[in-house]
């Protein structure tokens, strides 16, 4: 048979394949009404629990709390793609219950191993009851939720249920499209933003399914408004949308009771998330289970640690899973702070990273807990990530997204210095494997040295200066690098990072301590949460000098400017924690004297602490949600920090282990802040119970499983031995270096003792002419390298010429020879008589 010409082709118009549509689309009643929607908005940061698959080839994560699914994520841990997704059941005459609020409900995990859950969430009036089981397919990226209907034999063949989801893909509301399909006969909702898709099937199928825009024709306001599904919208396009599907409850059994598997597929493209979905739908659930059970049981709890615990082991085993199930499985040992977005419901699309980002100290924090749960390979991962994450500089951005990209700008110390204090803890236990570490060491020390001693920011994100949180980390990061330097043939170094530390150690108190504190009567001297820096330092501010501390998020009208002495914290702590001071240190003990006046507070659990003292960092007085403004409240964290220091000081922590327990949720989640006033249950704040910031907090969970630890050593699991012996062992104080200075363009000194030895420190290679006489005799000392810690010049001084008394000065001034240039003026330094 002859072939067409082109020509007779182009007439005769011969169809191919890519003419036929893809899918079987289901134009129903066509487009819905109401476009865009209503503004998007995430939902409640208070978790029951969060769940995944142990596999690391099922990609995704879920998160749940008033008896119904909340985000999920798909296919790293800081990319939400849902909203929630829950049911909703009517007669069709009388009523509609939506579960999240017209529900009772009560929850469990299906088992005490692993990380999926169980509700039962009955009608108020004992007629029905909706049991469901949430798991994640144990390989593919698949949520798989089994439902039971059981009710009245009246009223069971008369009730309708509804899956109502509201996709958020690409992490926000807005530019969502769904459509309805027919997929081998079953009806199936399909949503889509840019390259991401969401299917949602059921194994009993839909009879009738619907696309809306949120607000205006969402499946919610059809019932709600009607008690019966009239519209069938066959899409919702670029907006804000919700999908509904009406389960074909006559295919779901007639035994007393109805059942079926409801299954979410989200993949990179419709066929992608169409495919997993149904194939998903094809296995029994009872396999599903029983693989995702096999997966966890792998994963053996730390049982020994129960032998401490007040609950018997409750919290303990979910505290080891929460964190586990915070790990990323595309992007190893990145351990994300938080899978919820604190105050969801008041946040939309502009708040894209909640607390599922990582922050280097919480990330440690969360290793750290699991080498204490001896799952030394696991705290690896998470220190090959940070090696692989360190900027050029030896820094790390404030946080950041799991593949490495920074979200805030911040710049913490701590966060600098707590992965080498991790690389350290694995060096001393033999658990590097054939990783060079040093290097990544080296950088880091070096970062410190160029920026300690003023952070940018505290712990707590907010204000620049001298933290003694932060220098009790950075003294022991620098006292591990120091000893690891050592390991490697570098005494140069190793002495170099020790005097450093040395240095920042014998300033803590003129750096940190109040002489005049106003806080507590008979309590002059105590440690301050933060000293602002001076003027002429890194940071420094317009009221630099004043000693006056700016405290973000307060409510508008109120005062926001504080002295430095007025504002205390705990993080003082942190010096006993690691070393740096012994827990019966007289200012150690009055300072928290300071603290229990200020900042404790009375809870049925027992007590809690604030973070400080006029924080507006949490609910606002009247119960609404943290939005740009509130007052702090209680964090459970700090009973566990408090439990670790009475450890510290010889005293039994078991109390407040128990009390610890006690914050926890029927999920055994631990919240980052709890409601610490009379409950406003109108506005489901209880008193002692979850505020509206994140549930759960993994720093929590992580201090808690250190705590246990610590209990069943008999000592803190956190302290660091090379450094409690340089600083807390006489002998070992005695070998510090006390006759340094230090000076830095980014933080100038005015004046030094007679004796010291000024230490010049600079990023590139100098040379500094000098005179102490006036200039009328100089001398000219050339730096030497430190590697990523810059430059230094050593100046001495002598004591002998100041036998009359007065003060003379050191004069100096910088040439950088590779530059070609000088600094252009003269640096006076005086030198007081010691």
């Amino acid at each position: 048979m002859q072939k067409p010409s082109s020509k007779m082709r182009r007439i005769l118009r011969v169809p191919t394949m890519s003419d036929q549509p893809l899918y079987r689309w289901l134009d129903l009643q066509g487009e819905a009404f109401g476009a865009p929607g209503l503004e998007p908005r995430w939902t409640s940061s208070v978790k029951d629990a969060v769940g995944t698959a142990y596999s690391a080839s099922s990609r995704i994560w879920f998160t749940c709390s008033h008896g119904v699914l909340n985000e999920i994520y798909h296919p790293t841990i800081d990319s939400a793609q849902v909203r929630d997704m829950g049911f909703l059941v009517t007669d069709g005459e009388t009523f509609v219950h939506e579960e999240k609020r017209d529900l009772i409900s009560t929850f469990e995990y299906i088992h005490p191993e692993a990380l999926g859950v169980r509700y039962v969430n009955r009608d108020a009036g004992g007629r029905y009851a909706l049991t469901k089981e949430i798991i994640c397919d144990p390989h593919h990226s698949v949520l798989l939720t089994r439902v039971r209907l059981e009710g009245h034999e009246d009223l069971l063949p008369r009730l309708k249920i509804y899956a109502l989801l509201a996709p958020h893909l690409g992490g926000g509301g807005e530019g969502n499209t769904a459509r309805a399909l027919d997929v081998a006969g079953h009806k199936m909702l399909l949503a889509w933003k840019d390259r991401w898709s969401l299917a949602m099937g059921a194994s009993c199928g839909f009879s009738r399914v619907s696309c809306g825009f949120v607000g205006a024709s969402d499946g919610w306001r059809d019932l709600m408004d009607k008690y019966t599904m009239s519209w069938e919208f066959g899409s919702a396009s670029n907006g804000n949308v919700a999908v509904i599907g009406e389960l074909n409850l006559g295919c779901a059994g007639t035994d007393g009771a109805r059942e079926f598997t409801l299954a979410i597929g989200i993949g990179e493209g419709n066929h992608t998330a169409l495919q997993k979905t149904v194939s998903a739908l094809a296995t029994p659930f009872d396999h599903h289970l029983l693989r995702f059970i096999e997966q966890w049981h792998r994963v053996a709890n730390p049982e020994w640690l129960a032998v401490k615990a007040g609950d018997g082991g409750k919290l303990m085993r979910a505290s080891h899973n929460v964190l586990l199930a915070h790990e990323d499985k595309t992007f190893s040992g990145a351990f994300v702070a938080s899978a919820s977005i604190p105050w969801g419901q008041a946040h939309g699309d502009d708040d894209l990273g909640g607390y599922h980002l990582v922050w280097t100290r919480d990330m440690v924090q969360t290793a750290t807990a699991l080498l204490a749960c001896d799952r030394a390979e696991t705290a690896r991962r998470a220190l090959v990530y940070l090696a692989c994450t360190q900027r050029p500089d030896g820094g790390f951005a404030q946080n950041f997204w799991v593949d490495g990209r920074p979200y805030w700008t911040g710049l913490q110390l701590d966060e600098v210095a707590f992965p080498i204090i991790l690389a350290w803890r694995l060096w001393k236990v033999d658990a590097l494997g054939k990783m060079d570490i040093f290097p990544f060491i080296e950088r880091a020390a070096g970062f410190l040295v160029q920026h300690a001693p003023i952070t940018h920011q505290d712990r707590w994100e907010e204000n620049a200066g001298y933290s003694p949180s932060t220098l009790a980390a950075v003294i022991a990061g620098l006292i591990c690098a120091a000893e690891m330097a050592r390991a490697h043939d570098s005494e140069e170094m190793a002495v170099f990072l020790e005097e450093f530390a040395d240095w920042i150690e014998r300033h803590l108190e003129d750096w940190t301590v109040t002489n005049n504190g106003v806080l507590l009567p008979g309590v002059k001297r105590h440690y301050m949460r933060i000293r602002p820096p001076e003027k002429g330092e890194a940071y420094a501010c317009e009221d630099c000098g004043t000693e006056i501390v700016h405290i973000n998020n307060r409510p508008p009208g109120t005062r926001a400017d504080f002295e430095a002495r007025e504002i205390v914290d705990s993080g003082f702590l942190e010096l006993v924690r690691y070393g740096v001071r012994r827990a019966d240190d007289p200012l150690i003990v009055d300072s928290l004297k300071v603290v229990d006046a200020v900042l404790k507070r009375g809870l049925p659990q027992g007590p809690g602490w604030l973070r400080y003292n006029w924080d507006g960092y949490g609910q606002r007085p009247d119960g609404g949600p943290f939005q740009g403004w509130g007052q702090g409240r209680v964090w459970p964290l700090f009973t566990g920090e408090r439990a670790h220091y009475e450890l510290a000081a010889g005293n039994d922590p078991a109390p407040l282990i128990a009390t610890y327990e006690r914050f926890a949720t029927s999920g055994q989640m631990l919240p980052e802040q709890v409601w610490d006033e009379q409950s406003r249950s109108s506005d489901g704040l209880e008193f002692g119970q979850p505020a509206g910031s994140a549930v759960p907090l993994v720093w929590a969970h992580a201090e808690y499983l250190k705590l246990l630890r610590s209990a069943v050593d008999g000592r803190v699991f956190d302290r660091i031995d090379t450094v409690h012996g340089r600083y807390c062992d006489p002998e070992g104080r005695r070998r510090r270096r006390g006759n340094l200075e230090l000076y830095s363009r980014r933080r100038p000194i005015q004046r030094m003792k007679a004796g010291d030895t000024l230490r010049i420190l600079d990023e590139t290679r100098f040379e500094v002419v000098w005179s102490t006489d006036g200039w009328k005799s100089t001398q000219v000392t050339l730096s030497r390298s430190l590697g990523s810690a810059g430059y230094s010049a050593d100046l001495p001084t002598s004591s002998d010429d100041h036998a009359d008394g007065e003060s003379v000065g050191l004069s100096w001034s910088f040439y950088w020879p590779e530059q070609g240039r000088w600094l252009g003026h003269n640096v006076e330094v005086m030198i007081e008589p010691n």
